[in-house]
């Protein structure tokens, strides 16, 4: 969600910030420059046309389901169409940061004086390892997610959705205390392309527990497209958008290294599953 999908912060860059060392532990919940190529070549609104009809409620194919269960995914559904309509937007994008591997993060101030990031990267890494990664096998991202104390799947929702209680790492002076976040999470498999998309979710019997603060992230998304014909290769675009748990002037410094940190150790787990493998 996250990314849902995926939430990752470790060590701030921003000399003013040093000191608040577990902030970006805390700063995320929730997983190249395709997005450019993409809104240049109205491909983000062929996928929205195609998402609408792909895999979302149909009140037919969802009779055996409960209610409990249609409002888990279309919960999950909102959250990426939303998600979606905003990198759908092709103005009033700046960047903000610009690496020397070709890694590129923009913002874009939102309604309420909000702002949301997306990164832009390339990855050395199939559209299934991302998707069994940052999806399938979600429960097991504190493995190499050094921000993550530990995620647990509440609920299965089908294949393409579930219910995630994630706990973030003690941080150096506990300086914000330890976050939990409760999301729904929901993914769309195409063949050359991935959607994963989520937001924070209230669940009566799973109220905010005691000794974390209960954090929220909005609707975000992640899509990975297979890179032209190289199936080992991806475009990886990440909108990330959180709010209303810290000073946004201290969350929107803190988010562009934490999508910046999140995409390092993924590709170290990358490199170590190639290694391996």
């Amino acid at each position: 969600m996250l990314p849902a999908v995926v939430k990752l912060c470790c060590g701030i860059s921003y000399p003013h910030l040093r000191s608040m060392a577990g902030l970006q532990r805390t700063a995320v919940a929730v997983i190249g420059q395709g997005i450019t190529h993409l809104q240049r070549s109205g491909q983000i609104q062929h996928h929205m046309k195609t998402l609408v009809g792909l895999n979302y409620y149909d009140p037919k194919r969802e009779n055996a389901k409960s209610e409990d269960q249609l409002y888990y995914i279309q919960q999950g559904q909102e959250a990426m169409r939303e998600a979606l309509s905003m990198l759908e937007e092709k103005d009033g994008w700046k960047v903000e940061v610009t690496q020397s591997n070709g890694d590129v993060i923009c913002s874009k101030v939102m309604p309420g004086a909000r702002k949301v990031f997306r990164l832009e990267a390339v990855l050395e890494a199939s559209l299934d390892e991302l998707y069994d990664l940052l999806f399938v096998r979600v429960e097991e991202m504190h493995q190499w997610n050094p921000s993550i104390q530990h995620i647990k799947v509440l609920k299965h929702v089908g294949p393409e959705t579930v219910v995630t209680h994630e706990i973030s790492a003690e941080t150096a002076g506990n300086l914000f205390g330890q976050r939990d976040f409760l999301s729904v999470r929901h993914s769309c498999k195409q063949k050359s392309c991935i959607y994963l998309g989520g937001a924070a979710i209230q669940l009566e019997s799973f109220p905010p527990q005691a000794g974390f603060v209960r954090a929220e992230d909005g609707p975000t998304c992640i899509i990975i497209q297979a890179l032209d014909k190289d199936s080992r290769r991806s475009r990886f675009t990440w909108l990330l958008n959180m709010d209303g748990w810290l000073p946004k002037s201290i969350v929107n410094q803190a988010l562009p290294r934490a999508q910046l940190d999140f995409t390092k150790h993924l590709r170290r787990r990358l490199t170590a599953s190639a290694t391996l493998g």
